[in-house]
């Protein structure tokens, strides 16, 4: 990647103001106290347990537990956010002021520091147990650049709460600031976690787990990748035992370095589920300021990544919550269960054939057919080879 200090400045300079107009809407984020706990009762409302692996500092602030500088030891921790009765799927509703009000906003019921890696463990196991044999699962989400701690808690929140599947929630959440001018900051924070996110993976692999799904957000795909990189193969087979899938989405990473990592790992038991959105306009920047090399999620040639062994899902025609277009697959949690349905099921019916790879419907009703609510109209495309189909898809 190309160093921001090598661009010109008057270059960086126009790309972080362009970046301070198209995501100036996220400075309203609290920073500071965003896990205010709030008891009243809110009828209707659902509560989650969200399970904490931080490579962040711990913030002495009340109510605030992690900031964006890092540590130099992994932080564990746990939390129960509320999600209210009028929550539209895909949003997160943060509260006008905290700590918020139940009926109306995500907000905290409880939250506290784990005291190690055992512990963590510990906690995971107990809530698997809760679930009935063939339904213990982990589902692990990994945020982005420019995140808070809280808006990544808050995320997963939703992510959950939308999917509705059952499975436990964990967190990785590494040293992002939280601040567009620390690009290079939160990046090489991405890189320095990656030891953490590998011992994470062992711990989730080790744990009474049946199956582990991962999600990893715009410059978290390049930590994840990285990791699922360094790691020996042997300890790589063990966790691919049990990955569900693995999806990608909006990923901010190269795509010449991606393109390296899958010829590096060779065949994976379960193809990697890319979602990429040509007018992302996040990656447009990230482009910018890393040599004008494409990002993988604003990746146009989409036959080119299914030959590498991917399943594409664009959502370039779909409506966007952010004014960046960077954050559409928060609107899929909905369908998730649906999607994995018609994928594991290779139920879906093919609309055309181009170079030997194939592209499924043109919204998402044709994927899910009768299993989904009705009228679902989503207009997204899955672009995929035959043979990864044919040998069960990962999403």
């Amino acid at each position: 990647m190309v160093s921001i200090y090598r661009l010109p400045m008057m270059r960086v300079l126009m790309v972080l103001t362009a970046c301070a107009v198209l995501l100036g809407g996220c400075s309203g984020r609290p920073e500071v106290g965003a896990l205010a706990l709030n008891s009243d009762a809110a009828e209707g409302a659902r509560a989650h347990d969200i399970f904490i692996v931080a490579t962040r500092a711990r913030d002495d602030r009340p109510d605030t537990y992690f900031s964006g500088e890092r540590s130099v030891e992994v932080n564990y921790a746990e939390a129960r956010i509320s999600v209210p009765p009028t929550h539209k799927p895909g949003i997160i509703e943060w509260p006008a002021s905290l700590p918020g009000d139940p009926g109306t906003d995500f907000v905290a019921r409880s939250a506290g520091y784990l005291p190690s890696a055992q512990a963590f463990k510990s906690r995971i196991n107990q809530e698997l147990a809760k679930r009935p044999r063939g339904k213990k699962e982990v589902f692990l989400f990994i945020h982005g650049y420019n995140t808070l701690f809280a808006e990544s808690l808050y995320r997963l929140t939703q992510f959950a709460h939308d999917s509705n599947n059952g499975a436990v929630p964990v967190l990785f959440t590494w040293a992002s600031r939280g601040k567009l001018r620390d690009y290079l900051y939160d990046l090489n924070s991405a890189a320095i976690a990656r030891d953490a996110l590998e011992k994470t993976l062992l711990e989730l692999a080790n744990s009474d787990a049946d199956e582990i799904s991962i999600l990893a957000h715009s410059m978290g795909n390049y930590l994840l990748m990285e990791t699922i990189r360094q790691m020996p193969p042997s300890l790589r087979h063990k966790i691919q035992k049990k990955i569900h899938y693995v999806v990608l989405a909006a990923p901010d990473i190269d795509i010449d370095l991606f393109k390296s990592h899958l010829r590096r790992l060779g065949k994976v038991d379960k193809p990697f589920v890319v979602i990429v959105s040509a007018d992302d306009r996040a990656l447009r920047l990230s482009r910018a300021l890393s040599g004008g090399v494409d990002r993988l999620g604003a990746f146009s040639d989409d036959e080119e990544l299914t030959k590498l062994g991917a399943i594409v899902i664009d959502v370039t025609d779909l409506e966007a919550e952010d004014s960046a277009h960077h954050s559409k697959y928060a609107i899929l949690a909905e369908f998730a269960p649906e999607l994995q349905r018609a994928f594991a099921n290779g139920s879906l019916t093919s609309e055309s054939s181009i170079d030997g790879t194939r592209t499924f419907g043109g919204d998402l009703g044709t994927f899910v057919g009768n299993t989904a609510q009705a009228a679902v109209t989503l207009p997204i495309r899955i672009i995929a080879a035959p043979v990864v189909l044919a040998t069960g898809g990962s999403l």
